[in-house]
């Protein structure tokens, strides 16, 4: 199986389709003031960069990466469609998304995540990919229904970063 990465630069109605599903499925996880997922609109703003990954000519997985300060990005958005659960297609997406940081030069990539039980593997996959708890971050406040992880990045000269990637696994 192989997942086609590419950067989404304008709104479509399957990737609006695809952000939708991925706030449905937070409904609950906590209390809506501590829910942080943005909407498709927000995505596509000059300050975040939104990639799509399709698997089988489906959209199967999205990630994108918000300036939190110069050289420190956080991801958002982070979702893989529940057909392809289970199969690295959101593992390769993270590892997208940390490569194309690295390349523009980010050194610390951080995020925010719910404490829920309905998260739990998605804090296994950041655990396993290097993340560690930490503080708070940008402008978020410590709140006990998230938990905020944090990655450097080796430092590196920047690079022209791919807007496409294909992954094979």
């Amino acid at each position: 199986m192989s997942i086609v990465i590419e950067r989404v630069t304008a709104a479509t109605p399957e990737i609006a389709a695809f952000i939708g599903a991925h706030h449905a499925e937070m409904e609950g996880t906590a209390p809506p003031e501590s829910q942080h997922a943005l909407p498709l609109d927000r995505l596509l703003t000059p300050r975040i960069r939104l990639f799509a990954g399709i698997v089988e000519g489906r959209l199967a997985a999205t990630g994108a990466l918000a300036v939190v300060e110069d050289g420190h990005e956080e991801l958002k958005s982070m979702r893989t469609d529940p057909a392809f659960r289970g199969r690295g297609i959101g593992r390769a997406m993270l590892d997208h998304l940390l490569a194309d940081a690295a390349a523009r030069g980010v050194r610390r990539v951080s995020l925010e995540t719910g404490r829920d039980a309905f998260f739990a593997p998605a804090r296994a996959m950041y655990t396993n990919a290097g993340f560690r708890e930490g503080a708070a971050f940008g402008t978020y406040l410590p709140d006990p229904h998230s938990v905020f992880l944090t990655r450097l990045l080796p430092a590196s000269p920047p690079q022209a970063a791919p807007s496409r990637a294909i992954m094979n696994g």
